[in-house]
């Protein structure tokens, strides 16, 4: 992936990562905790996948992702 390729993929991802949270937000403030819970995940995976590839870290699959963070811990 070029750098300007991987600039827009992150900045991408973490605008989805910033949408689910605000997603979670107002699913929370109407008592939908467990659609909340599912959005807060699913922030929590896209700023984590975009992440990964700013650090050169490309993954194939959601459990790759998954693997690829927890190895960084």
């Amino acid at each position: 992936m070029k750098p300007s390729e991987r600039e827009n993929y992150v900045k991408y991802r973490l605008e989805k990562a910033e949408e689910a949270f605000q997603a979670a937000i107002l699913l929370a403030a109407n008592n939908q905790w467990n659609a909340a819970i599912n959005r807060l995940y699913y922030a929590t995976f896209y700023a984590v996948t975009g992440l990964l590839v700013q650090n050169n870290i490309e993954t194939k699959s959601h459990s790759g992702v998954k693997t690829q963070f927890f190895m960084l811990l």
